[in-house]
């Protein structure tokens, strides 16, 4: 052996010597070392935690990584209660360990905590060491095709527990008992208006039983939501569903895109797709078989409790804003969450997020005509959709020809008319619509909430009937930052006429970058009308008396509190002359096109209220947006 060799060997053996010195500990340090089954949340991580007992099984190992996403802003700061950041679900902020994980890591134990939202009046519950029993849950199966149950009543979809449906793992030898009482349900996780609050009976059910009864069929290892949903075929109730699973994810800090589990019993229908785009799989509680054990459980609040919906009958006075100028520049009164949200509905899609707009056509406009057709949507429809708009295809018909006619008359702004079928298109199809849409154009419907994931340049024209005058699509507009234009009827018939000619308009700015730039700025600026009773009288002209009944909202900067009221013991009607400056600029031109007998709410940014200065004698902040209610009494 030469003397090189022999110094090679000399090496060699230390070195293997010390690999298997290495490889002996590991493997003694593991034999000796009894995995966790429930290890401390405050310091876990799914991915490093030990597992479970060797039986444990999952359904899908692969947890799908979270987007990169524009308008993403951390969720852990501490907003103030009403401000747009707490309205949007970034308000949980109040902590309540209802079951503390126990400080011996050594013994095995559950653990069960809620954040609680003093704006929205409802909680993310989370947990470990949760076992569900299907066998105590009455609802029906879940998950079938339509055809299957059609004529199924809606009382055999939404769940009804047990005690005992969901138990949680206590300590050795302890009672078995309700991990909360009524108490805790009446301040955590209140009725309020919701007629079923499902997730409410959830926790209600659950137990504490020791380890002789915590017996497992199945292991989930990775995070799970626990969803129930009411309105499942509908998008804009679908939708708040996403946005709170959504929400909830983010609360609770988890680190990829969690499973989800159906506690409801509700058939297959097309939206599922994007629920398995969002999250990493989808199961129905029912299609499980024995009782299934959840590493980390979070319990969904109700799609009922998103300022989404809540929006509908509270004044949530935000604005749509940039995240990044909002991570410079934090604003109470402004939001991206929507816009966030919207990305990430398309990036579940494949769709590209960190170029908005980019897949808009390089020439011309595309205006998307959202339509209302027929189709079977779940077991209690038959097939029949409550016509918005009584002379849809004439309008259609009108709209393609102006689009046929502007591309004959300016070549060099072509205009393509999309027939915007959703009902009979994929997911992905609509959104891809959506995306490359210009304009978004149709009747008060719940295809219109695909707005929220419209790319910011989009302008909406909602054409609304007498009889569907909700404010779903102009608040989506408004929280996510879109420039949104309003055609009211007097009843379900639209003048192509008059649609056309509002069409134009915005077709003529939105061509012109400067008038675009222009009135973008004007858009965030000014006052928004929700008409609450038609009037019959005449309007005021400019010069003349007007005589109102006013209520002011918006003391501290909370948009539900009142500053003054014209109702209030010792104060009487008010009377100014309009367009003559001597009130407010929201209502210089905002009562300006009000009938008398009219009621209607106003909101009126800072500068067409009171402005850099407030008005202290009345809690008006410094450049506080107002919303009054006002009821035209006379003119003169």
């Amino acid at each position: 052996m030469s003397r090189a060799q022999s110094k090679l060997l000399w090496i060699l053996i230390p070195l293997f010597a010390l690999n298997s010195i290495t490889v002996f500990l590991y493997f003694s340090f593991r034999h000796h070392t009894s995995p966790l089954p429930f290890s401390d949340p405050r310091n876990r991580h799914f991915l490093t935690d030990h597992a479970p007992p060797s039986n444990a099984t999952t359904p899908d190992g692969y947890l799908k990584p979270w987007p990169v996403l524009p308008s993403h802003l951390p969720w852990t700061r501490k907003p103030k209660d009403r401000s747009c950041e707490a309205y949007f679900g970034n308000g949980f902020t109040r902590r309540v360990d209802v079951l503390p994980p126990s400080p011996d890591r050594s013994s095995a134990g559950g653990w069960f905590r809620c954040f609680f939202s003093r704006t929205l009046l409802s909680s993310v519950c989370e947990g470990g060491g949760i076992r569900m029993v299907p066998d105590r849950i009455a609802v029906s199966r879940g998950g079938e095709t339509l055809q299957e149950v059609f004529g199924r009543g809606e009382e055999e979809e939404m769940p009804t527990f047990q005690d005992g449906a969901f138990q949680i793992l206590g300590s050795l030898g302890s009672e078995k008992r309700k991990l909360v009482d009524e108490e805790f349900l009446g301040e955590y996780l209140p009725q309020g208006e919701i007629e079923r609050h499902t997730i409410r009976q959830l926790v209600s059910s659950i137990e504490v039983v020791d380890a002789t009864e915590f017996q497992c069929d199945q292991w989930i290892e990775e995070p799970t939501l626990l969803v129930t949903r009411f309105e499942y075929a509908n998008l804009f109730h679908t939708v708040t569903d996403w946005y709170s699973s959504y929400a909830a994810s983010k609360v609770t800090e988890l680190p990829y895109r969690p499973h989800l589990v159906f506690v409801d019993g509700h058939c297959r229908t097309p939206l599922e797709e994007t629920w398995s785009a969002l999250f990493s799989s989808i199961r129905y509680a029912k299609n499980f078989t024995g009782s299934v054990c959840y590493r980390h459980a979070v319990l969904v609040p109700l799609g009922y409790e998103t300022a989404l919906f809540k929006g509908l009958t509270e004044d949530i006075f935000c604005y749509g804003a940039d995240g990044k100028e909002l991570w410079m520049n934090p604003d109470d009164h402004k939001t991206a969450r929507l816009s966030e949200f919207g990305e990430m509905i398309r990036a579940a899609f494949h769709f590209p997020v960190n170029n908005p707009g980019t897949e808009k056509p390089a020439s011309g406009l595309n205006v998307l005509f959202v339509r209302r057709e027929d189709y079977l949507a779940h077991p209690r429809h038959d097939g029949k959709v409550q016509s918005r708009l009584s002379n849809e295809q004439v309008v259609f018909d009108a709209v393609q020809k102006w689009a046929s006619s502007e591309h004959n008359n300016n070549s060099e702004c072509k205009v393509k008319v999309v027939n915007g079928l959703f009902a009979h298109m994929p997911m992905r199809e609509q959104l891809r619509a959506i995306q490359e849409a210009s304009i978004i154009i149709g009747a008060h419907g719940a295809g219109l909430t695909h707005i929220l994931s419209a790319t910011p340049r989009t302008v909406i024209l909602e054409i609304v009937s007498a009889e569907f005058r909700r404010p779903h699509f102009q608040l989506i507009a408004q929280w996510k930052g879109l420039e949104y234009h309003a055609i009211y009827l007097d009843d379900l018939y639209a003048n192509p006429v008059v649609v056309i000619s509002r069409l134009g308009r915005i077709n003529r700015t939105e061509s012109d970058p400067q008038q675009y730039s222009r009135r973008r700025r004007k858009a965030q600026m000014g006052f928004e009308k929700e008409i609450i009773r038609p009037g019959n009288g005449p309007k005021p002209s400019r010069g003349q008396k007007v005589t109102v009944h006013c209520t002011g909202f918006g003391k501290n900067g909370d948009m539900s509190e009142k500053f003054w009221s014209t109702k209030d013991p010792g104060q009487q009607p008010f009377s100014f002359n309009i367009g003559k400056g001597s009130v407010i600029k929201g209502w210089d031109e905002g009562v300006m096109g009000m009938q008398v007998g009219e009621v209607a709410r106003l909101r009126c940014s800072p500068d067409y209220a009171y402005g850099a200065a407030g008005f202290g004698a009345w809690g008006i902040l410094p450049n506080s947006p107002l919303i009054f209610e006002i009821e035209v009494l006379s003119v003169e």
